[in-house]
This record gives structure tokens, C-alpha cells and sequence, in this order.
């Protein structure tokens, strides 16, 4: 049997002490681990708008941001910005619209797996994004992490090749303002770790905005139309032959 490999493996980053990169580098800074918000309230009597109620970077005229901390359930949308590199900011609606909780006997038959994977639990995290800024963010990655049970972030996985019971797990090749897609991210949380929060976190300096709700079973792989289906060529996943940003 054709067994593949992963493309990159999974990256946990601690507050404080960042763990030992196994693989995926990025534009963005890394941040910090502990996910957990201040639970600070907004007070209604102030004449002045708090910090977080502040666009925290520039964003196009008519954008309010969601204020750092929120904290939603499954369904519900946030705005936020992110530097995509210096001097380029990414503006997203980030609805996250699904937790599923995976084995990797029933969606990674064929893979190749290293011994700190197969000490993993695995989960599919599925959002709808629409790009709200100026910046065509084609090809980068979906800026979320998930939240384990010990407060660590955890980065997705990414692949070498498609990965049909989960994609794509970046934008498309072409996403520019005012585009919107669905995407499906992998994410293996180290140690048989839980899944307790989705997160957006772009540095270590933001209080994170994150997403909570039920984990459900993985929906069945879409499946791809032939040379002779009707409706003609078929969908090609952007996510084939893509390593991790450099």
C-alpha cells in the first residue's frame, strides 16, 4: 500500500518557553499559549473607548474590528486583523462553523505517521472566511490555532499532498477582497491532548478571541468529480504540493 507522510508536523508554542519547531516556519510572530481571556468588562458610563474597542491595526473605512477577549460560541463571527508581513495587514470575517473530533483509523488510512503524531489526538475545525480587507491573501494559511487542555496552542497540521477527508486547509490560490471560502483545518493535539477552545491569536501581546462548542463526528469526504461526470472538470484542492509558509 502507497503510504504518505505528512507535510509538516504540528507546532506547539508555550507561554514564555516556545517548543522546539517540528517543521512549518511563518511570516507571523508567534504567540504566546495561555488562551485564556482576562474576562475584563467594558464599562458603559466611560466617555473614552477602551483598548480593545480600538482598531488595533489600520483597516478599511467601514470595518469594526471584534475587541480582543470575545469570547463566541461555534457559528458566530468575529472580524479581526492580522499582519500578513511587514507593513501588510490581513482583514477576516472568521466564522468557525464546526469542531469534529477524528481517529486516525477512520481519516488518515495510507499516512504515515511518527511516533509523537501517533500520541496525538486528531480534530477538523471548519469556518467560513471572507477577506475584508485590501490584501489578496492567496495560498496563506487560515490565521487559527486550537487550545489543548494544559492552555497551549497548537498549529495546524499541513500536507504535501490533498488530503480529501479535511481540505483545503489554506485561502485559495486567488483571495482577494471581498472573496469568501470555506476551509477545513487539521490540527493533531500533542499527547492525546483535548480540543477546548479555537483561537486567534496573532501575537503574543493580543488577548485571543476564541471560539467553544460541541465536538461532532466528521462529515464524509467530498467526493471529486470524474473526466465524465456532468458539470465538467472537477474541483483540484489548493492545498496539493503546499508546504508551510516560509
Amino acid at each position: 500500500m502507497l503510504r504518505r507522510r505528512l507535510g509538516s508536523s504540528l507546532v506547539a508554542v508555550v507561554l514564555i518557553v516556545t517548543a522546539g519547531a517540528l517543521g512549518a516556519c511563518s511570516d507571523e510572530d508567534d504567540p504566546g499559549a495561555d488562551s485564556s481571556s482576562s474576562g475584563s468588562t467594558a464599562s458603559g458610563s466611560s466617555s473614552e473607548p477602551t483598548e480593545s474597542a480600538r482598531p488595533y491595526l489600520p483597516v478599511p473605512a467601514g470595518v469594526e474590528l471584534s475587541p480582543q477577549g470575545s469570547q463566541l460560541a461555534v457559528g458566530d463571527t468575529a472580524t479581526v486583523a492580522y499582519e500578513v508581513k511587514q507593513g501588510e495587514v490581513g482583514v477576516l470575517d472568521l466564522a468557525v462553523t464546526r469542531l469534529e473530533k477524528t481517529s486516525f483509523g477512520k481519516s488518515f488510512v495510507g499516512w504515515d505517521l511518527d511516533a509523537g503524531q501517533q500520541k496525538s489526538n486528531p480534530y477538523f475545525v471548519r469556518a467560513t472566511v471572507t477577506n475584508r480587507g485590501t490584501t489578496d491573501l492567496g495560498g496563506r494559511r487560515v490565521p487559527l490555532y486550537i487550545v489543548d487542555g494544559t492552555n497551549t496552542l497548537v498549529e495546524q497540521t499541513t500536507f504535501a499532498s490533498a488530503f480529501p477527508p479535511c481540505e483545503p486547509g489554506t485561502f485559495p490560490k486567488k483571495f482577494p477582497p471581498g472573496k469568501s471560502t470555506e476551509v477545513c483545518l487539521v490540527f493533531l493535539s500533542p499527547k492525546k491532548g483535548a480540543l477546548t477552545a479555537v483561537s486567534f491569536r496573532p501575537t503574543q501581546e493580543f488577548d485571543p478571541i476564541t471560539w467553544t462548542g460541541d465536538l461532532q463526528e466528521p462529515k464524509p469526504p467530498k467526493k471529486s468529480k470524474g473526466k465524465g461526470d456532468k458539470g465538467g472538470k472537477g474541483d483540484k484542492g489548493d492545498q496539493a504540493g503546499q508546504g508551510s509558509q516560509g
